[in-house]
This record gives C-alpha cells, sequence and structure tokens, in this order.
C-alpha cells in the first residue's frame, strides 16, 4: 500500500484543489423576473434548523412604472402560508409583524427586503430550508399581477447570497423568536 503524500498527488491535483473548493463555495444565482412594470432582482432565502416553524425570502424590487404597486405572497412550495413582513425597533425590543394590505413600492423606487428588514415569512414550513436548494413562490402585484419567483437558500445566518454563514441565526422558542449571534441575544416577540 502505497503512503499517501501531498507530492503523491501530483502538482495538478493539488493545483485543482482551490478550484474545486471555489466551485463548491461558489454563490447561486437566482434569474431575475419581470412582471408589468416590477422588476425582481438577486431572490434568495436562508437556510433553517430542522424543526424551525418559519423562514425567511428576500429580493429588491424597482417600480420602472408611473404608479404605485403592492406586494402581497399568494402561496410557497415550502410552507402552509407565505406573508410579508417588517421588522421594526420599539423601546428597544425588535418586533415583527406582517405588513397589512402588502408591501407598497412607490413608482420609481428600490426597495429591498432583506435580513432585519422587510422579508416573505414563510409561515409553517412542511420542510426545512436546505442550503443549495430552492423554494419557489407565487407573488401578487395589485397592478402588475402575479409572478412565480424562484429563492435560492444560502447557509444559515448568511447575510447575502454567496457570503459565509455565522452573522446571526433565527430560531423559534415558545411564542418569540430569539436571535442569537454577535452582540449577544435579542428577544423578538411575534404579534
Amino acid at each position: 500500500m502505497k503512503k499517501f503524500t501531498w507530492r503523491s498527488c501530483g502538482i495538478a491535483a493539488i493545483a485543482a484543489l482551490p478550484l474545486g473548493l471555489a466551485l463548491s463555495a461558489a454563490p447561486v444565482q437566482a434569474a431575475d423576473v419581470d412582471v408589468g412594470s416590477i422588476h425582481i432582482s438577486q431572490p434568495w432565502a436562508r437556510a433553517t434548523p430542522k424543526g424551525a416553524a418559519s423562514g425567511a425570502g428576500y429580493m429588491t424590487i424597482t417600480n420602472n412604472g408611473t404608479a404605485s404597486d403592492r406586494l402581497s405572497c399568494i402561496s410557497d412550495d415550502a410552507s402552509a402560508e407565505c406573508q410579508i413582513h417588517s421588522v421594526t425597533m420599539e423601546g428597544g425590543v425588535m418586533k415583527m409583524r406582517p405588513v397589512e394590505g402588502g408591501l407598497e413600492v412607490k413608482p420609481g423606487e428600490i426597495v429591498t427586503l432583506k435580513p432585519g428588514g422587510y422579508h416573505v415569512m414563510f409561515v409553517n414550513l412542511t420542510h426545512p430550508l436546505e442550503q443549495g436548494q430552492n423554494v419557489k413562490a407565487t407573488l401578487k402585484f395589485e397592478h402588475a399581477g402575479t409572478v412565480d419567483v424562484t429563492y435560492p437558500i444560502a447557509a444559515i445566518g448568511a447575510p447575502a447570497p454567496g457570503a459565509a454563514s455565522g452573522g446571526g441565526s433565527m430560531m423559534m422558542q415558545g411564542g418569540g423568536m430569539n436571535m442569537q449571534g454577535s452582540g449577544g441575544g435579542m428577544q423578538m416577540n411575534k404579534q
């Protein structure tokens, strides 16, 4: 039996190692979609731990029209219900709530749904969101119409597509949501 050494691998194998690692960590790119005067770019979601009750999706929405529009989520393939949520700070407490009547996107405006702000909430997950997979959701704009969007799933706690995990994670605990990450814990009460 031949003993393994880096020399026995050959220079080509050693040179290919960083390329293989880079390809496995390459960010998943989602397709941009258009519906009416609305342009949706960079949709993505975060992976969830097993047993998580909800997950979140993000994207950038541009209204290229001359009238305001309102975004709502009709359905998705990972949960019983999807909603548009906002996150606000009230008296030092981070609160997350559904956006009643849909999220307004004014003419000429760019709205970014991102961690800690507006997001698509996948409520009552039927299975965990797994890194490298996709979540498909049907979104409805009041004027522009209905569109299907595919959200590639990034790592748990990823701050953006292709970014390393570890920025922070959300875990359901009883009636609240516990944010964990740098800077200590923060209680989020669902209301």
